[in-house]
């Protein structure tokens, strides 16, 4: 209630308030009405200009943030779950071994021993430009390559994951282990390479494997088998690159292991005998190579000058390479397959077989030698000579078809072969048609890689072949006289000579060569490859009888006083054996031969040797065959 007296009145707000205050207000706001005028905020309204402005930017937001999330969903969608994928889940490859190659007596010849590989890890190398350049620099000096190298390596690849350098060296391994931290996206990781034992005497049978690319021989020709598989394990991290788990996608596998038919002491033994003999007479080459006629099995097989496979395994320098590459002695030239030469005399049992088989001879007919053969010259009777006279290397009398392959008589095999005035040889054609069965002009198709096929001339081959070059294109008879006795255009790899010789020693059989006996899976499941016959009996047995008895007569000397290889009747076993001398292109040089197989009787080896340029008339290859086989069938 309100007093009279001067009494103030509380408020809720504890503000005192005048009554008077009170009417006073109330007074105040009765006269503004009446007037017109009472209290009012002040608005003012906004034009459409800025209202539609502010509407269109809204609205232009709008779309950007749309398209922007269509690009990111839809457009690169994928990528970027890609990208979040391959962050959170990494997959690491777990090595496996390759295949292991053994000796025939299950001797190892190659092992797979521990390496270190450098890798760059692209995406974790620094992002600063500066940065980057200088861990590279460092990483480079450290494996002692050119920066600029290392830099191109980086980014002239498209990988994530980039092979810097193979097989560290130890000092290298040490620096980045120690200070990997100061090297982000670079990282050492466990590798194996290749070690060959004995590298050099094996280098042309096992050839090479290259971690980068590339190999040779074995490694190349049974790549698929000995090829190891790799494992992999899948591991997911979270976003801060903790590992959650690991799961196996694939557990690693071997690689198959071969077992050869080699026999590594052997093969040992013609590297050392065959060195020094090449040694003796200053030639630079030489082949040997010795296979087990019952199987069509290598047992040896020996091509000097050779190289050590190790440096292709391993880190080769440039000069190495320029070394090895330069030389003229052709180091990697597989000469036992790769290698075509004249054959010389080594030709005569084959043609002693085609004219027996042809019934151009018998067993004991004769034919006398004088020491030389002569044929007119129908050709050009206009010219001179009037003769062609193709001479033998002496004179040997009446001969039949055993000593004239004991005695190597040229006249004998010139008749048989091109005919005379009074005789119908074989002529070319049907001794191309027998070389071809003996497995000459083609390749006997050895499981080692680059084989040659070597050449069985013929006159549409002359007639090819020097067509435009000014020399005649016309086959004469003459040869046919000099195919008849290996020289001249005939070919053949000393593989050949050796899988032809052994075709006589089995008594016709033809075997396809093989080096590899069995593949052993990681399982220890043996696959055997067995022999593999091309052809047999193309000769009857009787008449590859009577060339055996021609080529023991070689040896023996019986009958034949002037026969080629009575060196070897001292060994511990009866052999057959036929010599050979071939003309080369360069004159007073001849590249010797010999073949042998032993026992007689039982044949378990065919051995040839050859060696090339051998000055004169030098016989340098039957005191290497003798020192082979003496320790062969005696020593060993």
């Amino acid at each position: 209630m309100f007093g009279s007296n001067n009494k103030k009145i509380k408020k809720f707000f504890n503000q005192d308030l005048e009554p008077q205050e009170i009417f006073l207000d109330s007074l105040s706001q009765k006269q503004q009405e009446r007037a017109g005028v009472s209290e009012k905020k002040i608005e003012v309204p906004l034009s459409k200009s800025i209202l539609r402005a502010f509407y269109f930017c809204f609205l232009l937001m709008l779309v950007v943030f749309f398209a922007k999330t269509f690009h990111f969903q839809i457009i690169e969608g994928k990528t970027f779950f890609d990208l979040s994928e391959e962050n959170r889940f990494k997959i690491y490859s777990v090595q496996a071994q390759r295949g292991i190659i053994y000796d025939k007596d299950k001797v190892q010849l190659i092992f797979n021993v521990p390496a270190f590989d450098l890798l760059c890890e692209k995406k974790q190398l620094p992002q600063d430009f500066a940065k980057r350049q200088a861990v590279i620099s460092q990483v480079a000096r450290i494996i002692e390559k050119e920066p600029e190298i290392v830099k191109q390596q980086i980014e002239s690849s498209s990988d994530s994951s980039i092979k810097i350098f193979e097989n560290l060296p130890h000092s290298a391994i040490i620096v980045l282990e120690a200070r990997a931290e100061e090297f982000p996206g670079f990282v050492v990781v466990d590798n194996t390479i290749r070690e060959y034992k004995d590298g050099p005497v094996f280098s042309h049978i096992i050839g090479y494997k290259r971690e980068v690319g590339g190999a040779a021989g074995l490694e190349s020709f049974y790549d698929e088998a000995l090829r190891q598989k790799g494992g992999e394990i899948l591991s997911e991290r979270d976003a801060e690159g903790n590992i959650i788990s690991k799961k196996i996608v694939s557990l690693p596998e071997s690689g198959n292991s071969l077992i050869l038919h080699i026999d590594s002491s052997l093969q040992k033994k013609i590297q050392e005998a065959l060195g020094t003999g090449m040694k003796k007479v200053g030639s630079k080459a030489g082949v040997g190579v010795a296979i087990d006629p019952k199987t069509g099995g290598v047992l040896a097989m020996v091509s000097l000058p050779n190289y050590d496979n190790n440096l292709f395994s391993q880190t080769m320098s440039v000069e190495q390479w320029q070394e090895l590459s330069q030389d003229t002695t052709y180091p990697m030239l597989n000469r036992a397959v790769s290698g075509t030469y004249p054959t010389g005399s080594t030709i005569k049992p084959l043609i002693a077989s085609a004219a027996l088989e042809e019934k151009i001879i018998f067993p004991k007919k004769k034919i006398h030698c004088t020491g030389e053969i002569k044929i007119e010259n129908i050709l050009w009777p206009d010219q001179e000579p009037e003769f062609w006279i193709y001479r033998d290397w002496s004179i040997h009398g009446l001969t039949d078809v055993r000593k004239a392959i004991a005695e190597s008589c040229n006249v004998f095999f010139y008749t048989i072969g091109g005919g005379s005035k009074n005789f119908k040889g074989l002529g070319v054609e049907r001794i191309k048609k027998y070389l071809n069965l003996f497995g000459w002009g083609e390749k006997t198709n050895i499981d080692i890689p680059s084989e040659k096929s070597g050449l069985v001339p013929c006159p549409e081959w002359k007639k090819e072949y020097f067509a435009g070059t000014g020399v005649s294109t016309i086959w004469g008879r003459g040869n046919t006289y000099y195919l008849s006795i290996g020289q001249e255009y005939v070919l053949a790899t000393p593989l050949q000579l050796a899988m032809s010789s052994a075709s006589i020693a089995n008594k016709g059989i033809l075997y396809e060569p093989r080096v590899v006996k069995e593949i052993i899976d990681a399982n220890g499941v043996e696959q055997k490859i067995e022999p593999k016959i091309i052809r047999q009996d193309f000769i009857n047995k009787e008449n590859l009888e009577v060339v055996r008895q021609g080529m023991r007569q070689t040896v023996t000397g019986k009958n034949s006083p002037q026969a080629s290889a009575v060196l070897l009747n001292t060994l511990p076993v009866n052999a057959g054996a036929k010599t050979g001398t071939a003309q080369t292109g360069k004159k007073g040089y001849y590249h010797n031969w010999v073949t042998v197989f032993a026992p007689y009787e039982n044949p378990e080896i065919v051995l040839v040797i050859m060696i090339e340029y051998v000055e004169g008339d030098q016989v340098v290859v039957l005191p290497v065959a003798k020192q082979i086989l003496e320790w062969y069938f005696n020593d060993k």
